[in-house]
């Protein structure tokens, strides 16, 4: 793990609500439980958190090993042609954990199927701020209404399968996720013309 990779996960959670004061972020009740960064074979995040919390329960660490956790988001998915909610990793290959840093706490976490590292400065893991997890969480909790998930791109090619223009072809000119809307180029009388649609009328071919 490089520091421009530690960069971009703190961008993208100072980038997730509005910027929040220090002092409006309360003090947690043990001051030496810090949050880390741990890297995880991403596509099985929620699956080795589960296996993390099972582990500290069975290794009695709770009163060391604080919280476990794994931010997501609603996103709007196209599954058989219908459109379906479903949580999506805001940083896909890791987890939040919130811990006391020692031998013990290191190995329980370290050895987990499925962990792969700690983010940090060489072996040693680096604690993130408070303030950041705080806003991730409150990013969570605020149920902000879901977006969809990056279903078409400019330029791809696609197929409009209802409405008007059915069986036409067309490319990709702009996509609007918050709407679920998608705009179209197709030949009409031998001239592109934009149609906008809803994403469920069009499919990639």
């Amino acid at each position: 793990m490089n520091d421009t990779q530690d960069k971009n996960l703190n961008t993208i959670a100072e980038e997730l609500v509005e910027e929040q004061k220090p002092e409006d972020v309360t003090s947690d009740d043990n001051p030496n439980a810090k949050w880390y960064i741990v890297h995880t074979a991403s596509g099985h995040e929620s699956r080795i958190s589960q296996a993390l919390k099972q582990r500290i329960e069975s290794e009695h660490l709770e009163h060391k090993i604080l919280d476990v956790l794994v931010p997501t988001q609603d996103k709007i998915e196209i599954r058989g042609g219908k459109k379906e909610t479903v949580k999506e990793k805001i940083f896909p290959g890791y987890i939040l954990v919130k811990m006391i840093l020692d031998d013990n706490t290191w190995l329980s976490v370290r050895t987990t199927p499925g962990v792969t590292s700690f983010v940090g400065i060489g072996n040693k893991p680096t604690p993130i701020p408070e303030h950041e997890v705080k806003t991730i969480i409150k990013f969570m909790s605020q149920g902000a209404a879901p977006t969809f998930k990056d279903v078409f791109l400019p330029d791809d090619t696609v197929k409009i399968v209802d409405g008007p223009f059915s069986e036409f072809i067309g490319k990709v000119d702009s996509v609007d996720k918050e709407r679920g809307k998608v705009k179209i180029l197709v030949s009409i009388f031998g001239r592109e013309t934009p149609v906008e649609l809803d994403f469920l009328q069009v499919t990639k071919l």
